[in-house]
C-alpha cells in the first residue's frame, strides 16, 4: 500500500505541474490584457523563486542576496540592446551568463563561510551590486535605463504581447523541468545530503564546496533569466531590482509556498503576488491599501504560524492522506 500511494504520489507530482502548464497554454489568448500582464509577471516571479529554491530548499544555503543576479540579468539585457534593439538568442544567454559569472565571484567567496556569515556576505555583495549601478552613470544612476526595443529573433518579437507570453511559459516549464531533473540526479541527492549534515558528506569523500558552487552558480543563472525576462516585459530596469527588500521577498516566497518543494516555490510566488496585488487595491481594501505593507506582513505572519510547511502542506493539513 506504502509503494502504490507513493507511486500515486510521484505521478501528482509530475501530472499537476503538466497540467497547469497546458492549461494556462490554452487559456493565453483568452486573457484580458490585465489578467495576461499579471500571470506573466507571476511566472517571472515564479523562475526567480525557482531559482531560489535550489538553494535553499535543495542545498540548505540561505542568501539574502539573490536580487543582485536578477538584477544583473536584467541590466545586461537592457544595455546589450542598444538603441535599435537585439537579437533573442545572443540576449538570454549573455543575461544568463552575466548573472552566473558574477555568482560564481560571490559564491567562491561566500561559500568559504557558513550560517549568518553567508547570509551577511551575500547581502553585501548583492548591496555592492545595488551601488554600482545606483551611483554610476552606467546604468543610468537611480533613475535606471529603458530599452528601446525589445529582443526578437524572426517573427518572435518581444514586442509581441503573446509572444511575451508563450516566451515566459516556456522559460518557466524549462526551469521547473531543469530543477526537477537536477533533483533526482546524482547532484541533486549530492545537494540534498549536503543539506541534511555536510560533515557527513565531506567525510565520505564528496566536493562539498564545488558541489555548493556549482548550486549557487546555477542558482544565479536562472535568476538572471528572470531579469532578461523582467526587462523584456517592463523595458525599463532600475537598481531597485537589487535592493536587499528583493532578496528578502523571493525568500518569503520559497518560504510561504513550503521549503524543499519546487511547487511550493511557485504556489509561493502565486500567492505572495495575489496577496500584495489583494491588499494595494482600494477597490478591495478601501484606505486600508494605503498601507498594504501593514496587512500583507499580518497575512504572511498568520500564514507561516498556522502552516509551517508553507501552503503545500495545506492538502496533507486538510486530507491526512493528501499529496505534499
Amino acid at each position: 500500500m506504502t509503494q502504490v500511494h507513493t507511486s500515486s504520489m510521484r505521478r501528482g507530482a509530475f501530472l499537476v505541474p503538466v497540467i497547469c502548464a497546458i492549461a494556462i497554454g490554452v487559456l493565453g489568448p483568452l486573457m484580458g490584457n490585465y489578467v495576461s500582464d499579471f500571470v506573466v509577471k507571476v511566472m517571472i516571479l515564479s523562475i526567480f523563486a525557482l531559482s531560489l529554491e535550489l538553494l535553499v530548499g535543495m542545498t540548505g544555503l540561505v542568501s539574502l542576496g539573490h536580487a543582485a543576479f536578477y538584477g544583473i540579468g536584467a541590466y545586461v539585457t537592457v544595455l546589450a540592446s542598444g538603441s535599435e534593439g537585439g537579437n533573442l538568442a545572443l540576449l538570454l544567454p549573455l543575461a544568463m551568463g552575466a548573472a552566473a559569472l558574477y555568482a560564481l565571484f560571490v559564491g567562491a567567496l561566500s561559500l568559504r563561510t557558513r550560517g549568518v556569515y553567508f547570509i551577511m556576505v551575500t547581502l553585501a555583495f548583492a548591496q555592492m551590486a545595488f551601488f554600482v549601478f545606483h551611483d554610476t552613470k552606467v546604468g543610468g544612476g537611480s533613475d535606471g535605463i529603458y530599452m528601446y526595443v525589445r529582443p526578437a529573433i524572426g517573427k518572435l518579437d518581444m514586442e509581441n504581447r503573446m509572444v511575451l507570453f508563450y516566451v515566459v511559459l516556456a522559460s518557466l516549464v524549462f526551469t521547473y523541468g531543469l530543477l526537477a531533473l537536477v533533483r533526482r540526479s546524482r547532484f541533486g541527492a549530492a545537494l540534498a545530503g549536503i543539506r541534511v549534515n555536510e560533515q557527513r558528506m565531506r567525510a565520505a569523500g564528496f566536493p562539498v564546496y564545488g558541489y555548493k558552487l556549482a548550486a549557487f552558480v546555477l542558482a544565479g543563472a536562472l535568476a538572471g533569466l528572470a531579469g532578461f525576462l523582467l526587462a523584456s516585459r517592463d523595458g525599463v530596469v532600475n537598481p531597485e531590482l537589487m535592493a536587499w527588500h528583493n532578496s528578502g521577498e523571493v525568500l518569503l516566497m520559497v518560504i510561504l509556498g513550503g521549503l524543499g518543494h519546487l511547487r511550493g516555490a511557485v504556489i509561493g510566488a502565486i500567492a505572495f503576488t495575489l496577496l500584495k496585488e489583494i491588499f494595494s487595491t482600494h477597490a478591495v481594501m478601501g484606505p486600508l491599501a494605503d498601507h498594504w505593507q501593514l496587512t500583507l506582513g499580518i497575512a504572511i505572519i498568520v500564514f507561516v504560524a498556522w502552516l509551517p510547511k508553507g501552503l503545500i502542506g495545506l492538502a496533507k493539513r486538510l486530507s491526512p492522506k493528501g499529496a505534499a
